[in-house]
């Protein structure tokens, strides 16, 4: 069909636009949601940790590959959570099969939303190798939570996983209820706030700290690759906990540490994520009038309130025909597809960025409706 969506390199990236195929692209699919990956400071950051200490750590944490850069992003993270410790790990995806496969033990459960992000599964499936048990309970559904809750026997250790932002349809996790739960069940509590933190919470702080729940979350874990416009993964915790995973996370001891560029560029980020708090309203301000305006115009959006906007296509070939036109005309959005998400939940998944300005939004909004127009879809 001609329509095939995936690895489109990008030659140019500016931020909200880039260059494809030789031609300057608005960008609808990005999750670099304060638009720092552009920005000077960070940039001059990761050049100057380049001329400092190399290209690369050339060995794990554990080992040779801890610079005091490291140590720096930790504790300047602990602070902004309020959180007694962080560690670092070299990727998101790696930070979930690293605290859960290393904290679930035999006899015990992991307790995870159907939704959850696919870092997550991997540590579940891990963790279950490794004699754990795994159960699941339906997407954000508090009550099918506590029907499995009321089966694992009340001694027994558990650990329930939630997305804090799903990373789909963008739904904020139920986390009062949530809380209320793990108390009553005698559950610990992950919340994976990768598409939570720059864009939800007191500054940004995620998902705890937009319910006031800090102290209640056991564990938090995200990645650098989103809102800190670098590479790699962290969970913030007791320090008791922290140095548990230190001395016995297998991702973590057997990894190469994360680059001095990297680690350069997310400190440079949380720079000005704490500096500049109003990249987190405007971030939320662009995703809202995107939300807004598609709704009116007749499409079927999911309700929310983050950066993530979901337009439902509920067909297949009609997401691959959409997304082509749009690109056509010169948007970037990201197609999902079954059985990625449910049969009739086919979407033009679009994402936004504090830095998009009135004319790129303008432009996608109006190029939504030109292209559904044409398809039948409003």
């Amino acid at each position: 069909m001609g329509v095939y969506p995936y690895f489109r390199p990008i030659e140019e990236n500016e931020g909200p636009v880039v260059q494809i195929e030789g031609r300057k692209i608005v960008m609808a699919g990005s999750n670099n949601y304060l638009g720092l990956t552009a920005h000077p400071k960070v940039k001059e950051a990761a050049i100057k940790a380049v001329e400092k200490y190399g290209t690369g750590c050339s060995g794990s944490r554990y080992l040779t590959g801890t610079l005091d850069l490291h140590v720096e992003l930790e504790e300047r993270l602990a602070k902004f959570f309020g959180t007694e410790a962080v560690l670092l790990y070299s990727t998101g995806y790696q930070t979930a099969q690293g605290v859960i496969a290393t904290l679930v033990q035999r006899g015990e459960y992991v307790v995870s939303d159907k939704d959850n992000h696919a870092c997550i599964v991997a540590g579940q499936i891990m963790a279950r190798g490794a004699t754990a048990e795994l159960v699941r309970y339906k997407h954000n559904d508090m009550n099918d939570l506590e029907r499995v809750l009321k089966k694992i026997p009340v001694e027994a250790g558990k650990l329930i996983v939630s997305d804090g932002v799903f990373s789909t349809g963008g739904e904020i996790v139920d986390l009062p209820t949530l809380v209320d739960l793990a108390k009553k069940y005698n559950a610990r509590l992950l919340i994976d706030d990768a598409h939570a933190v720059g864009v939800i919470g007191k500054g940004g702080r995620g998902t705890a700290s937009e319910f006031d729940l800090e102290e209640e979350v056991d564990l938090t874990m995200g990645t650098f690759s989103k809102t800190f416009a670098s590479l790699g993964g962290f969970v913030a915790g007791k320090e008791r906990v922290i140095n548990y995973l230190k001395h016995n996370s297998p991702a973590l001891i057997f990894s190469a540490s994360p680059t001095p560029a990297s680690v350069a560029a997310a400190l440079a980020a949380l720079d000005i994520l704490e500096a500049e708090p109003w990249r987190v309203q405007k971030l939320i301000d662009n995703a809202n009038k995107v939300r807004t305006e598609l709704k009116e115009a007749g499409f079927n959006v999911l309700d929310g309130r983050t950066a993530i906007v979901p337009v439902i296509v509920g067909d297949d070939a009609l997401a691959f025909q959409m997304w082509r036109r749009l690109f056509d005309e010169g948007v970037f959005v990201n197609v999902f597809i079954s059985p990625g998400v449910p049969q009739g939940r086919q979407m033009m998944r679009t994402s936004y960025m504090s830095t998009h300005e009135e004319e790129h939004l303008d432009y996608i909004i109006n190029t939504f409706k030109k292209v559904g127009k044409e398809l039948g879809l409003i």
